[in-house]
């Protein structure tokens, strides 16, 4: 045979769920064992049957491609994406088997082992210059080649063989196995996209050596791709993807996850501490990026990957390697998983979609196709923990967000997380992450990287509208750009960063670049926004956003924007509505001010406050803050709080000083 006889995949009998396909046939809810959630590993288990039974009908007949529906290819092509949905679906099908230790009562393991056979049968027979490299018939697989995404999907499907491997790999006919092999192979030799990329190799590698398949060469790869990654770590439990500072969740579902998975699978000790350490150093900071409702925070691209931002929990319990308890683990992940799935990211047919909650466009990327959400499936390597194991009988334990407000300063990205526990949203201060602007556009910013701040129930405006969360200078209806951004520290409640302020369509002269350094005070929900001005000419117009909050506010408990003039400011009521993820029709407060192109900068500075809490006292009489030039050229601002806390900043053209710590630009 070439692969597993065929078995028909049973027939589910669904219990009517809010938001859910009736694919998802969900166990009665545990608030004993889950008091937060209601879920268990078992409601896990028929999410994953529900997911794979909604994909089934979408193969085609050999099994090796899956086109999922949709008004939208990636730039990869439509063959692309059919091994897409493939490779995905297959990754989600393996953990679910590996999880059962081989129980496989659907049959899934037959039905893409077909695929595997299929997908390769012309392997090699192709001439040179056809559009599909691996053979011509219509369900060949493309080759995997330099930079292409074939290159991607080879890492799910390795890693699938690996966990299935007694169950699959081993029972495939010589012919199957030799053919999947050598399109594999070429993955320890193509060139990666110098990003997370470079970890797919590392997958493939994994599999073949343990296979004993050119296990020479597998380990290279392996070695080779480690090390490729390791001048992007940059201390503390963070990576950035790639050179520059584009901190995202490719962290936690790529950058910690093939090392410490690879040395957990592979038995390597050595590795394991090196690569453990690390993640939990980094999910010591990862548990503060969730909601109380579950939601992890908006910020990044991939956005519509949704829960594999379980990915990482499930990763350091699986590994040994976690600071957080068992209860808090499942709470988290299980609160992710089911906040999607409550919010409407399955289709009436039970497909991932395009999209947040719903479909939406604006968190997509060129590289975006049918079945892209579909890296969700690493979301569910909890399965790979067995019934009995703590993370799964633990009780569940309020996540960090649910149990006090906070401040946490992350030093790798230069963030600061900012929580409140009496509406459980978590508001991100972006004073170090920035990104590659979108392809063929330098003169826009990314939404998901550049804004000052980012939260788990708002989203940014999309490309192509009045940036939300900014600050900068307004010139011929457009406002600068915040590039080249320096991070200048972060503490207990604070961050600063500094940037270029480019205008679009007006280059300054040399030396005549405007710079703008910010400084953002926390406590609470409050927010104290500061931005000090320096090379503006005078009279040039300045405008500050606030958060972009559902227009108008739900009449259940919703988020609500606000934002006041303290310093150089004034009022400017809202930018034009435009859509979010989390609403149709969005609305951000606005400020607007003037430079007066002293010799020290001008100074400018704003209350802002992002709740949901329908009690919370007035903005305007939480905080008082005076500000001033100092004898050095500098600014002085001080604040005091509501209950007569006091904070004083010092801020220059390339240093900030907060309560006596100084941070300087490099």
């Amino acid at each position: 045979m070439t692969g597993l006889a065929p078995r028909p995949t049973p027939q589910l009998t669904p219990r009517p769920t809010p938001g859910l396909a009736p694919h998802f046939a969900l166990p009665p809810e545990d608030r004993d064992l889950s008091p937060r959630t209601g879920w268990t590993r078992a409601h896990w288990e028929a999410v994953a049957d529900g997911l794979l039974a909604a994909v089934a009908p979408y193969a085609t007949p050999g099994g090796a491609l899956y086109p999922l529906p949709g008004d939208r290819w990636s730039w990869s092509g439509p063959r692309s994406d059919g091994l897409e949905g493939y490779a995905r679906t297959f990754l989600l099908a393996a953990l679910r088997v590996a999880g059962a230790r081989g129980a496989d009562p659907g049959g899934l393991l037959e039905r893409y082992a077909d695929g595997l056979a299929t997908g390769t049968a012309h392997l090699g027979t192709a001439c040179s210059g056809t559009a599909h490299p691996g053979g011509d018939g219509p369900e060949d697989w493309p080759r995997i080649t330099d930079r292409g995404q074939p290159l991607v999907e080879s890492a799910s499907i390795a890693l699938g063989l690996r966990l299935t491997r007694p169950w699959l790999w081993d029972r495939l006919d010589d012919g199957v196995r030799e053919r999947v092999a050598a399109w594999l192979l070429d993955a320890l030799t193509a060139e990666p996209v110098p990003s997370n990329w470079e970890l797919f190799p590392v997958a493939v590698g994994g599999f073949l050596a343990e296979a004993g398949i050119e296990p020479e060469a597998a380990r290279a790869a392996v070695a080779r791709g480690l090390e490729r990654i390791e001048p992007w770590y940059t201390g503390d439990g963070w990576y950035s993807d790639g050179a520059g500072r584009a901190f995202d969740y490719y962290n936690g579902w790529a950058l910690h996850l093939y090392p410490a998975l690879e040395a957990w699978l592979s038995q390597d000790g050595e590795r394991l501490t090196r690569y453990g350490r690390r993640l939990a150093t980094h999910l010591a900071d990862y548990a503060h990026l969730f909601g109380a409702d579950g939601a992890p925070l908006h910020q990044g691209r991939s956005l519509t990957y949704r829960f594999a931002a379980a990915a990482p929990l499930w990763l350091g319990a699986l590994t040994g390697h976690t600071p957080l308890d068992p209860g808090t683990t499942r709470r988290l992940a299980s609160g992710a998983l089911r906040h999607f799935l409550d919010r409407g990211a399955t289709t009436d047919r039970g497909l991932l979609s395009l999209g947040w909650y719903g479909p939406y466009d604006g968190v997509l990327q060129p590289y975006s196709g049918p079945a892209s959400p579909y890296w969700a499936a690493k979301g569910f390597l909890g399965l790979l923990l067995p019934a009995d194991h703590e993370v799964w009988t633990a009780r569940e334990e309020p996540g960090p967000t649910e149990r006090a407000d906070a401040t946490r300063a992350v030093p790798g990205p230069n963030w600061l997380l900012q929580s409140t526990a009496g509406d459980g949203l978590v508001r991100l201060h972006n004073h170090g992450s920035e990104h590659l602007p979108p392809p063929g556009d330098p003169d826009q910013d990314d939404p998901h990287y550049a804004r000052l701040a980012y939260s788990t129930a708002t989203g940014p405006f999309p490309y192509g509208v009045a940036p939300d969360n900014h600050f900068g200078l307004v010139h011929g209806g457009r406002i600068s750009l915040r590039t080249a951004l320096e991070p200048l520290g972060a503490g207990e409640g604070w961050a600063a960063s500094r940037h270029r302020a480019r205008l679009v369509g007006e280059e300054p002269e040399e030396g005549a670049e405007v710079r703008i350094t910010s400084l953002v005070l926390v406590r609470g929900a409050v927010e104290v926004r500061i931005h000090l001005v320096t090379g503006a000419a005078p009279g040039r117009a300045v405008r500050q956003t606030g958060w972009a909050v559902p227009d108008p506010v739900p009449e259940e408990e919703g988020p609500r924007s606000e934002l006041l003039p303290l310093h150089g400011l004034m009022m400017d009521g809202a930018l034009p509505a435009a859509p979010t993820a989390f609403a149709r029709r969005a609305v951000s407060p606005a400020l607007a001010g003037e430079t007066t192109g002293r010799a020290g900068g001008d100074l400018f500075l704003c209350l802002a406050r992002l709740t949901a809490d329908p009690d919370a006292p007035p903005l305007a009489g939480l905080v008082r803050a005076a500000a001033g030039p100092a004898d050095d050229g500098t600014h002085l601002v001080s604040v005091t709080w509501w209950d007569g806390e006091v904070r004083r900043a010092r801020m220059g053209p390339s240093a900030v000083t907060v309560d006596g710590l100084t941070e300087n630009a490099g």
